[in-house]
């Protein structure tokens, strides 16, 4: 028996698909607690039906080490197939069997399997796989944990104290294990850190300058929230007499992307359809990992909420882009269904000056959808024109928050 605390809102997501034809994909990064989300699947399958066949595999155990490619793969499934018995199939790690499609389009197509698999790439079904089965498979990303499950799993009462260790260690699942002392949290992030450059980047993508891509993860941890650029960041090398072309740099920015370790998001104008092709922003899917690789700084507060609101939107299913009106920046448009909110992130509104300038640039949007601006500041500032003003925590945890 696997002990796990439930993430609830992820199994309410997916309870509507449990027995149905169509191959359940759940992504995300290394450690956000996949292996444990399929077992409470396969605990939500049982107390429908206690007598479903489960076949579990999973490529980081030492027992399915002999699973190298799809025809293994379909060997083992057809050797513990009961055809008696409903069957849910589970593969963890997915990635990690060669031309595991061929199996996975296979096995759909019989129509006697209730299939669900995990991995940590972004790219898990692309390409031939993803064309055949259009409209027969249904992705769900699982994200560290939110603010909220944090204070469940370490069993902490909502506070300053308790979400500064949040905004410091992250949301990985197993810190629940650990002391939050830095020097013992730092050191178990820097080890998964290493896994999934290693591991998920390097080995993956065949990549020969591992001392670029560190260096590269880095230079995207001091400047988490700033505009980048593959050019900009292949002009910033020269400049240190390192010649790497923006090409390069670019995919290495893509790989990074796939292992789920940060999160590529782009410009958007405001009032139209225009999605800029230069100048992005990044963030890292877990604030601990950021933190882990550059130190955790005071004089980074505001880039490190910008992050863990970013995280907290995607979460919440929002298609997310920078805003760009005239030379004014909206942090965040996000958009869900016909919904459309607009979020701007400041650590305290300070003064006057601060107050006018984050309110001011949401003033500059001429339509009627919420405006909201985000702070840890502990008042509120007066509705502002129609404009709300919402501490940090606050928004973390309500998620209806964002329309009342």
């Amino acid at each position: 028996m696997i002990k796990y605390i439930a993430r609830k809102n992820y199994i309410k997501k997916i309870k509507a698909y449990i027995n149905k034809d169509i191959i359940k994909v759940i992504v995300g990064q290394r450690r956000v607690g996949k292996s444990y989300f399929l077992h409470q699947i396969i605990d939500e399958i049982l107390k429908i039906n206690n007598d479903v066949n489960i076949i579990y595999i999973n490529k980081e155990l030492y027992e399915f080490k002999n699973i190298i490619d799809y025809i293994d793969l379909m060997e083992y499934v057809k050797n513990n197939y009961i055809p008696s018995k409903k069957t849910a199939l589970f593969i963890d790690e997915i990635q990690d069997i060669n031309d595991f499609e061929k199996a996975l389009r296979s096995l759909q197509a019989e129509g006697k399997y209730d299939i669900y698999c995990s991995g940590s790439n972004a790219n898990l079904l692309s390409g031939e796989l993803a064309t055949f089965l259009s409209g027969r498979y249904i992705e769900f990303k699982i994200y560290p944990l939110s603010y909220p499950e944090f204070l469940e799993f370490q069993n902490l009462e909502n506070s300053d104290e308790s979400f500064n260790k949040y905004l410091k260690f992250g949301g990985l699942p197993y810190l629940k294990n650990l002391e939050l002392q830095e020097e013992v949290v730092f050191d178990y992030l820097k080890n998964i850190y290493k896994t999934i450059l290693l591991k998920d980047v390097v080995t993956r993508n065949r990549i020969r300058n591992v001392a670029f891509l560190q260096n590269l993860s880095e230079y995207i941890a001091e400047n988490t929230g700033n505009l980048i650029s593959a050019k900009k960041i292949s002009d910033f090398l020269k400049s240190q007499k390192i010649n790497i072309s923006h090409n390069i740099v670019l995919n290495y920015l893509i790989f990074l992307s796939n292992a789920f370790l940060i999160n590529r998001v782009k410009r958007s104008e405001i009032g139209g359809k225009k999605i800029f092709e230069t100048g992005e922003k990044f963030y890292f899917s877990d604030i601990g990992l950021r933190n882990s690789i550059i130190g955790f700084r005071l004089q980074d507060i505001a880039k490190i909420y910008e992050n863990i609101v970013y995280n907290h939107l995607a979460m919440l299913g929002y298609e997310i882009t920078i805003g760009k009106l005239k030379n004014k920046e909206i942090d965040f448009i996000c958009k869900k269904n016909n919904e459309k909110i607009y979020v701007q992130v400041t650590y305290i509104l300070s003064d006057q000056k601060v107050i006018d300038r984050e309110f001011g640039n949401l003033l500059e949007i001429k339509d009627n959808f919420p405006k909201i601006v985000l702070s840890s500041d502990k008042f509120k500032v007066q509705s502002y024109q129609g404009i709300k003003h919402i501490n940090i925590r606050d928004f973390l945890f309500a998620e209806q928050i964002i329309k009342n």
